[in-house]
């Protein structure tokens, strides 16, 4: 392609977490890339729009982001996750009644994956982006109108700016302007649920152990963060009704309090809220086709699931380590954008049709049911090969 200035390799469509990921591998590979997002990044966790939630990346996300240059930014903040646990208190009081853990050592030296908070992750990597050199990131910027042709995407940016890239990526969440631009449909789950995200601090230490506790509405996870002033700290995602997370966010503070502390069944002992309440709505969502003439789509813009199992944000960067490898060649051809589908869809309507049945049992409110689930649990989860081979799926590693 030309030296034109309005021309690059690759075009991010989208700054949040996988985006900028996107933009710092595409880069690292020595292509001319280019990240718009008509937001800013908030990049404290103080300020209005910070995403409170926390990224958990498992070891194959850990290993691309070290390709890429990223992870030893990324570690120092980074807090191990060496045991996932899940504990059903369905019963008629919210104790643990059942409880299963995954410990990483039963299938290798590492911990399954490593913590971070979101906002976090996008001061870093805005940070790297600025040291590439062919890498430009240009936030408070919108992609206004994509059209493709054979040779390349036309975009159109919100500044009027005019952009012809070889690849356009479709990064730009799950009401994804590239994905309508395209005419790519999606098919969607609806579940009534949102998910309140915050973090806390908690009297007994979590020892790297990541809690899914199960009662009803949906799982309440807590998710180990480094110590805050000197207390132990967890991020904490609780998904209800919407009904319901609309009246625990207008409680009174001691009213929530104790909602709290009866929802997590004591299981760090008393915990404290330490940031405001964010609240997200929960859907399952795949898009139709994951790539179009000169387009690929990653992250949310191809497929959103509920917060179980640290699965959104790892298929997101398994989409960008199978994009990347397929583009080496010549990014956004016909031949390496159907590959790309081929390899990534199935895997990941497999994995949301596995979350999908998982969130609805965890919404089971009904007595009888939550038993039948605490049976599953126990009978599933305790069988040693199962168990070793659940844990190998969920971290997207291969049997054998």
């Amino acid at each position: 392609m030309s030296h034109d200035p309005r021309d690059c390799d690759i075009l991010v469509s989208g700054g949040g977490i996988a985006g900028l990921i996107a933009a710092a591998g595409f880069g690292a590979e020595g292509f001319s890339t280019l990240c718009v997002d008509p937001a800013p990044p908030v990049t404290e966790e103080s300020a209005e729009g910070a995403d409170l939630r926390s990224t958990a990346f498992l070891a194959p996300s850990v290993a691309l982001l070290e390709r890429i240059g990223l992870w030893d930014r990324l570690a120092p903040f980074a807090t191990p996750l060496q045991v996932m646990r899940i504990v059903d208190a369905g019963g008629a009081r919210p104790e643990p009644r059942l409880t299963r853990d995954f410990d990483a050592a039963e299938i290798g030296d590492a911990p399954f994956g490593w913590n971070l908070p979101n906002w976090l992750l996008r001061r870093e990597i805005a940070d790297r982006l600025s040291q590439l050199q062919n890498v430009r990131f240009r936030p408070g910027t919108a992609t206004r109108q994509v059209i493709t042709r054979d040779e390349a995407a036309h975009v159109t940016l919100s500044d009027g700016a005019q952009v012809r890239a070889r690849l356009l990526i479709g990064a730009d969440g799950r009401d994804s302007p590239v994905r309508q631009a395209l005419g790519i449909g999606v098919r969607r789950f609806r579940y009534g649920q949102k998910a309140l995200a915050f973090a806390v601090t908690h009297a007994a230490p979590h020892l790297n152990v990541s809690t899914e506790v199960h009662r009803s509405g949906g799982p309440f996870t807590l998710v180990p963060l480094p110590d805050r002033e000197g207390r132990p700290s967890s991020a904490v995602v609780w998904m209800e009704s919407g009904r319901e997370t609309a009246r625990l966010a207008a409680l009174p503070a001691a009213d929530f309090h104790a909602e709290l502390n009866a929802r997590s069944a004591g299981v760090l002992g008393e915990l404290t809220l330490a940031t405001r309440l964010t609240q997200w709505p929960i859907i399952s969502q795949i898009a139709d086709s994951f790539s179009g003439q000169r387009t690929a789509l990653i992250a949310e813009a191809a497929h959103v699931v509920p917060p179980i199992g640290a699965q959104g944000l790892n298929m997101s960067l398994a989409d960008l380590a199978a994009l990347i490898e397929l583009s080496r060649a010549n990014p956004g051809s016909a031949d390496s954008l159907a590959a790309y589908g081929r390899a990534r869809r199935p895997d990941a309507y497999a994995r949301l049709l596995g979350i999908d049945a998982l969130n609805r049992a965890s919404q089971a409110s009904a007595r009888p049911l939550r038993d039948l689930r605490a049976a599953a649990l126990g009978g599933l989860y305790g069988i040693a090969p199962v168990r070793r081979l659940m844990m190998r799926a969920g971290l997207g590693m291969r049997h054998g």
